[in-house]
């Protein structure tokens, strides 16, 4: 693919905006979490910027002092274009230019503030060529930042998109993820547009192109839908298919090591790294060794903070195996200190979809970074939870034997007779979908001793009514 053959790698200078409500930690924390994002994208991270104001609305995002700053990190003027200011008179305009630097475009600078601007300027030692902002930008502001620091500017949702669609594999997410970056760029599209004709005035062939682009995208939208509902419908089918057997989905925010634990236990080979969405497609894999009966595992989409919610929507289809699956298991990453935050974001999206009334067992990964003091104290704190390292093979046979252990909780011992006759396929199926406990055989057939959910017990009686009748 031509990105994993750019000649030189992308420096990207990051802002952060604190709002009232926001505390230092936070902020940190989000950005942090913004740097894998972007290191994701396989851009450096060289320096952060952070301002903390009243509102993220006003038109720059950032105050002027700040503007200036951001001038210095990527060589841009530090200033907007003339496009608001031009009913100005020259001499307003000069004196706009010598004007002190601390007078804010809308919020009063803090004395706090004006240290970080001290701060920041020193710290410059390279030049950034994008910027990339942790909040989503109205297509103004983005506008006028791209105007004021002269290099592209990201925000958080288009950072998230570029992401997506790059770790999309399978068609249905491809799918997904263009109709999330669709509906991304409409809006705009309509503002660069808008801003190319603003000298102009009056309608004139600039907004008729307009339409026509925004008709394309919608045109395009309804298209891609129309496709992913067609492989939605395969997907139901499957689902159906897969409907009487057992299957436990694996949720957690990106990153928590579900993929780990995915392999540690199918056994399969499936892609594992320290990136955020590494994994886009559901992938499902039989437990390994094979259980009787068979357990399907399922890993699912990561989720993350501030989660663009055409994507949330978009990717509704993968969320629906945590919907249809038998038992959730909650992956955390125990070891990340802001994993309680995460958990909630992953129950939040959970209940978007209607996920909320799944079995779930809460999964605390990750023990081996931590001491023994951590361990227990996260114990007394969930004692539901199940503690593990997917690198400690004990831990990993005890999770295989709880979650089997859960799965024959609700299920019935049943002693069932299948006479030779109607033994076609039958029997085999009985030994994938039941625990077979004894078995024993006369002239007539063979009578299994099996534990098995109560509905599949019914289905396996039913289907032997009817071959028995077939040979009447």
């Amino acid at each position: 693919m031509h990105h994993q053959t750019q000649p030189e790698i992308k420096k990207a200078v990051l802002i952060g905006i604190q709002l009232p409500k926001v505390s230092d930690s936070e902020l940190h924390s989000s950005l942090d979490e913004l740097t894998r994002l972007v290191t994701t994208l396989g851009y450096k991270v060289v320096g952060r910027l952070t301002q903390k104001r009243t509102s993220d609305k006003s038109n720059t995002v950032l105050g002027d002092g700040k503007l200036k700053v951001l001038g210095q990190w990527t060589g841009g003027t530090g200033k907007i274009a003339a496009l608001f200011v031009r009913k100005k008179s020259k001499a307003a305009l000069k004196w706009d230019e010598e004007a002190d630097d601390s007078l804010e475009d809308e919020v009063p600078t803090s004395a706090a503030e004006e240290e970080i601007d001290e701060e920041a300027s020193p710290e410059i030692t390279e030049t950034a060529d994008v910027v990339i902002v942790d909040t989503d930008l109205s297509p103004s502001q983005l506008r006028n930042l791209e105007s004021a620091s002269g290099v592209p500017v990201l925000d958080r949702t288009g950072v998230i998109i570029e992401i997506f669609s790059r770790h999309a594999r399978t068609k249905a997410a491809r799918l997904q993820v263009e109709i999330a970056r669709l509906a991304y760029v409409a809006p705009r599209l309509r503002e660069s547009t808008q801003g190319e004709q603003q000298g102009g005035g009056g309608k004139g062939a600039g907004e008729t192109s307009l339409e026509l682009d925004k008709r394309k995208i919608r045109d395009r939208i309804k298209e891609l839908k129309t496709e992913l509902a067609s492989i939605g419908n395969e997907h139901e089918v499957r689902r159906a298919r897969r409907g009487q057997e057992l299957s436990v989905a694996l949720v957690g925010y990106t990153n928590a090591g579900k993929s780990s634990l995915m392999r540690a236990l199918t056994g399969s080979d499936i892609l594992i790294a320290d990136k955020l969405f590494a994994t886009l497609d559901t992938t499902i894999r039989p437990m390994y060794p094979e259980s009787k009966p068979k357990v399907l595992i399922s890993d699912t989409v990561g989720f993350i903070k501030k989660l663009p919610h055409d994507l949330v929507a978009s990717f509704k289809s993968t969320l629906d195996e945590a919907l249809h699956a038998s038992l959730l298991l909650y992956v955390v990453d125990s070891s990340d200190s802001s994993f309680r935050s995460q958990l909630e974001v992953t129950q939040t999206v959970l209940k978007e979809v209607g996920a909320t009334e799944v079995p779930h067992l809460l999964v605390l990964n990750k023990r081996d970074n931590l001491s023994d003091e951590e361990q227990n104290s996260l114990i007394k704190e969930f004692p539901e939870a199940f503690m593990l390292s997917t690198r400690n093979p004990d831990d990993l046979e005890k999770l295989r034997s709880k979650i089997l252990s859960y799965f024959e909780s609700d299920m019935v011992d049943a002693d069932f007779f299948i006479p030779y006759t109607a033994q076609q396929g039958l029997i085999g199926d009985v030994r994938d979908k039941a625990r077979v406990l004894s078995e024993s055989h006369n002239d007539l057939g063979s009578t299994l001793k099996i534990r098995v959910k109560e509905e599949v017990l019914a289905s396996f009686q039913e289907r032997l009514k009817k071959l028995t009748k077939r040979r009447l």
